[in-house]
């Protein structure tokens, strides 16, 4: 099990999925969201529509996933994380959850990497500095109990959200428990 920090722009990831930082309707948004829509082509928007037509919004803490389309990565996993309300309404918790649930979703479809952004951290407010020790925390723990899934790459968009995360793994002395 492997978890790489890289600064880069996630649509470019040939991993076997990407996470999308999603919200509950699995609409193009801006941010990464946007920027994934814009690169998988319109195939993608209508594969969202049909997915919560079918199943429903995604609950933050949960994910869905669907082809890529036209990105280098087979799939696109659309983790919904919370938004900030100031760190007492279970935040942590529905974060974690959404980083977990990218990875089992990955696992049961037999995926051996996956990529993520920061979730949360732009239009939904989260403070970069306290969502990247949850992040690298959660995705530790779930690597661990994954059976096909052994390795992620977070792929942070701007140099200090990079730093953070960087600064959150040496703090954990690079163990991801």
């Amino acid at each position: 099990m492997a978890i790489h920090l890289i600064l880069g722009d996630i649509t470019t990831v040939a991993a076997d999925a990407i996470v999308n930082a999603a919200n509950s309707q699995l609409l193009p948004g801006g941010g990464v969201c946007g920027a994934i829509h814009a690169a998988a082509g319109p195939e993608l928007a209508r594969a969202c529509r049909d997915y919560v037509a079918e199943h429903g919004p995604v609950a933050p803490g949960c994910s869905a996933i669907t082809p890529g389309f036209r990105l280098p990565a087979r799939y696109v996993i659309h983790a919904v994380g919370p938004v900030w309300r100031g760190g007492s309404a279970g935040e942590a918790d529905l974060l974690a959850s959404a980083y977990c649930s990218a990875i089992e979703l990955a696992d049961a479809s037999k995926l051996a990497d996956i990529a993520f952004p920061s979730i949360s951290t732009g239009i939904y407010g989260y403070p970069v500095g306290l969502a990247a020790p949850v992040a690298l925390r959660s995705v530790g723990k779930a690597l661990a109990g994954a059976t096909s899934v052994r390795e992620a790459t977070f792929v942070l968009f701007d140099s200090a959200t990079y730093a953070a995360y960087t600064r959150a793994l040496h703090e954990s002395d690079g163990a991801t428990p």
